[in-house]
């Protein structure tokens, strides 16, 4: 239903639903999956965010394309970030209706059941409706035991943090109000693709979650944005909700990239005792070796969504190098007063590491990549309906 005469026809209504589709190299799903929507919401005034993170296949250019022909279509194009979970944040901040839906836009959501989430929301009177794949006649759909296993044991790790049973809480699938999501929103990490465990473990209040059953679909077009980072940045966020916020899911990869500097130092170090260079030489060659080492890393997988190129890159990593200094010193001196005090090496040896880690990290993401700290509330956890 494209034609010119239908398109005129679309007068514009507020909408009950603003429906979010985070999307990176899916051209090829916006028509599918607009038509699909606006063929579930019937008389349902609905319209559909699309925050695309400035794919290179012509996501944007299609949106708009869609959306000249009437269809109720917003773009929100981000251009150096990343990220499923900042990408609903924007497009949830952008909303202009009272209800928000999550759909992912690869058609692999049922977006039949968004009319059911909406009148749950209005007439049940639900904070959050989740669609998912664990209750009722609701599926995985075709995924391999492999998965299937990875699936559960990643569902029974976010329900330990949680604290309620809420059978699908890795679901990407969802609806809420839109002043709940705006009452957690600066609790939010937005780090990677795990938005809903995100918002069931910041919200300020007790949520009424409901849970509808869906079958989960097979890709048709495009392809999976699963990999080893998403499961690690999932990791990173149960360590920070476990951690009740006190260490920041980014602090771990830091830490975890300066030992693999550490272990290129050692290597540097002795590739050139070998080649027979004096050891103050072979040392702040081997420093600068592994600054230069956990730079790249971390500005290709810790800060990834901040990721710096170009003339940024390389005032970037004299920033970096500067605070790297800087923090070596404080190593020095933290051990040194901690050993004044306590008379053991190894204590002192692992309190001016700490110290090192952490001033690095603190100064290296405010005054490299420029991460802003948001405020903290106490975490309420969720009870279901």
């Amino acid at each position: 239903m494209n034609t010119s005469a239908s398109a005129s026809s679309r007068a514009y209504r507020q909408p009950a639903l603003s429906i979010i589709a985070p999307s990176y190299n899916e051209r090829a799903n916006i028509r599918p999956l607009t038509e699909a929507i606006e063929a579930a919401m019937g008389n349902i005034p609905w319209e559909l965010i699309v925050v695309d993170d400035d794919s290179p296949d012509g996501t944007p250019d299609e949106v708009m394309a869609v959306q000249r022909e009437g269809y109720p279509l917003r773009l929100i194009r981000r251009v150096g970030r990343r990220g499923l979970a900042s990408a609903v944040v924007e497009g949830a901040l952008a909303a202009e209706a009272d209800h928000v839906a999550v759909i992912d836009a690869d058609m692999q959501h049922d977006e039949r059941l968004l009319p059911k989430m909406l009148a749950a929301m209005v007439e049940g009177n639900a904070d959050l409706v989740v669609g998912s794949r664990h209750i009722g006649d609701g599926s995985i759909g075709d995924w391999d035991k492999s998965r299937a296993r990875m699936s559960a044991f990643a569902t029974w790790c976010a329900n330990s943090v949680i604290g309620s049973h809420v059978t699908d809480p890795m679901s990407g699938f969802f609806a809420m109000k839109r002043d709940a999501f705006h009452a957690c929103v600066y609790d939010l990490s937005q780090q990677g693709y795990k938005i809903l465990l995100d918002i069931l473990t910041s919200s300020p209040r007790k949520l009424k979650v409901v849970e509808l059953p869906y079958t989960f679909r097979t890709r048709q077009h495009g392809e999976s944005k699963l990999d080893m980072m998403v499961a690690a940045e999932f990791l990173f966020l149960l360590i920070e909700k476990w951690s009740r916020g006190l260490i920041p899911p980014k602090f771990v990869l830091f830490c975890g990239v300066g030992g693999i500097g550490l272990l290129f130092h050692l290597l540097v170090l002795e590739l050139m005792r070998e080649g027979g260079a004096a050891f103050l030489p072979a040392q702040t060659a081997a420093t600068f070796a592994a600054m230069t080492l956990n730079y790249v890393i971390n500005n290709s997988v810790t800060y990834r969504s901040q990721r710096l190129k170009g003339a940024r890159f390389v005032i970037g990593y004299v920033v970096f190098c500067l605070i790297c200094s800087i923090g070596g010193l404080a190593n020095i001196g933290v051990a040194d007063l901690v050993l004044v005090g306590s008379g053991s090496w190894p204590l002192a040896g692992v309190a001016g590491a700490v110290m090192s880690a952490v001033f690095n990290f603190g100064a290296a993401s405010q005054l490299v990549w420029n991460q802003r700290r948001r405020s903290r509330r106490p975490v309420v956890k969720t009870a279901q309906a």
